[in-house]
């Protein structure tokens, strides 16, 4: 499979989108929808560090690109761009942690 850049996945995800009546329902619609995806993720992950389920990594993967989704339309919503939104988040990591940061991830 090609892979794509987040412009290409931004245009190809509006071809999904929901059409409003106003930029404020849209607003409503991209914050309760990537709140409600980012959930599904986190009720993922609970169930299966609670030990009531096996780590379904299909799943896991199925919620993280309707989070995609929902990111690309608020993007969208609110004039940005994905590329945008993820340099300006990078930048944003390098000034606070120039040196990179360790805190996170497994140990080997």
């Amino acid at each position: 499979m090609k892979e794509i850049s987040f412009e290409e996945y931004q245009k190809l995800a509006s071809r999904t989108r929901k059409v409003f009546d106003n930029k404020k329902d849209m607003q409503v619609d991209v914050g309760l929808g990537l709140t409600g995806e980012a959930g599904e993720v986190a009720d993922i992950i609970k169930k299966h560090l609670a030990g009531a389920k096996e780590l379904d990594i299909n799943h896991l993967k199925e919620e993280l690109g309707d989070v995609l989704w929902y990111l690309a339309e608020a993007c969208d919503c609110f004039g940005f761009s994905m590329q945008e939104v993820a340099q300006a988040n990078i930048e944003k990591l390098a000034k606070r942690h120039p040196n990179g940061f360790s805190g996170y991830g497994i140990r080997e």
